[in-house]
């Protein structure tokens, strides 16, 4: 779902500021579920705007106003207009899970292998 900037005037972004961008959406989920706040990737490309703290997540029992963190990453200044779709939201179901404390974990063909362990290209 596309969020919109709630607001009543145009907003200028200046070359790497950033700034909280009401939408003017409340929402309440169920226990369970949450909401993902995304970049919307034409915002990205034509303007060098995307939102920080991404994605962003709306926990089940956050009541306030979902704002949303955009920073202009362009050499130029930008303008959000009222209305403009600035980002996008997810709703999704959450697994909970408890933790257990072990003395060791399994071993693994990759273990402790990190970034580009995962096969070859």
């Amino acid at each position: 779902m596309d969020l919109r900037a709630f607001i009543e005037s145009p907003l200028s972004l200046q070359p790497f500021e950033r700034t909280l961008v009401p939408t003017g959406l409340f929402i309440e989920l169920p226990e369970g579920y949450e909401a993902q706040v995304r970049p919307r990737s034409g915002l990205a490309l034509k303007q060098g705007i995307t939102c920080l703290n991404s994605p962003g997540t709306v926990d089940s029992d956050y009541r306030g106003e979902i704002k949303i963190i955009l920073v202009n990453l362009s050499t130029q200044v930008q303008v959000i207009n009222p209305g403009d779709r600035i980002a996008q939201m997810v709703i999704q179901k959450v697994e909970k899970l408890e933790w257990s404390l072990v003395d060791e974990i399994a071993i693994t063909e990759r273990n402790t292998g990190g970034f580009g362990h995962t096969g070859t290209n």
